[in-house]
């Protein structure tokens, strides 16, 4: 799952409408995606998997309307740019100023859009409660501690102005920081790793919260899968990570 994979067909709603379809227990319908290079893999888990704290239609909406169109949107920015379409998504993002200036603009919004969310989704589905092992010493020695690193997390999501994500970085030899990005920028575009974060945008929260964000970020801790996120770290010191 620490590679991007372009087997699966584009998400999308069977038909039924969000409000009151029942969401419970169902697994992601997928349609024919549009052709292009990049595809949207199925969630992991069901739609109800992250209840109650990140609430069943959120994850349908978000996954299966907002993510899938960003990659509609990034394979009608590469159509007609072989090269380019050619590409892996994260060498695409880490070579902007490459990407030919007409479509520049789509590929950073909707190819860090995809990128940030196929991330997104491996790491939740969990149960949250702590690190262990590696992951944990790393956050312990890089990011004062697990309550701490918490806090400034939080902090870090809360104090976004306006839409983006809180991330943590990793290097090659396993060293954590913690950054925010505006809209759908990623650490990718700057030839970093990302280990995992959490999308502040409201779409992500508002249909349960509202515009309490900082009780969105508080409550997403529940949900993290921490071996997950410990696979994407081992990944990373092995050199193989990508989005």
């Amino acid at each position: 799952m620490t590679k991007l994979t372009r087997r699966f067909a584009l998400a999308g709603l069977a038909g039924a409408s969000l409000i009151g379809a029942g969401l419970t227990g169902r697994r992601p319908a997928f349609a024919q995606a549009a052709e292009g290079p990049f595809k949207l893999d199925p969630l992991p888990y069901g739609y109800d998997k992250n209840e109650p704290h990140i609430d069943a239609q959120t994850m349908e909406l978000h996954h299966d309307k907002h993510h899938a169109s960003y990659v509609e949107k990034l394979n009608q920015a590469v159509s007609g740019h072989g090269e380019l379409a050619s590409k892996p998504l994260q060498e695409i993002l880490a070579n902007l100023d490459s990407v030919p200036e007409d479509v520049r603009k789509a590929v950073r919004n909707n190819g860090g859009g995809h990128a940030n969310h196929t991330m997104f989704w491996q790491v939740m589905g969990g149960n949250g409660g702590t690190p262990s092992g590696d992951l944990a010493a790393a956050i312990d020695r890089d990011l004062g501690g697990f309550e701490a690193f918490k806090t400034a997390f939080n902090q870090a999501g809360a104090d976004q102005f306006g839409s983006g994500w809180v991330f943590v970085t990793v290097t090659g030899d396993g060293a954590l920081a913690l950054t925010s990005r505006p809209n759908q920028d990623t650490p990718l575009m700057d030839g970093q790793l990302v280990l995992f974060g959490n999308d502040v945008w409201e779409h992500a929260y508002y249909l349960k919260y509202q515009n309490r964000r900082a009780a969105y970020l508080d409550a997403w801790w529940n949900v993290v899968n921490w071996e997950m996120v410990a696979e994407r770290y081992a990944a990373a010191r092995a050199g193989t990570l990508t989005i």
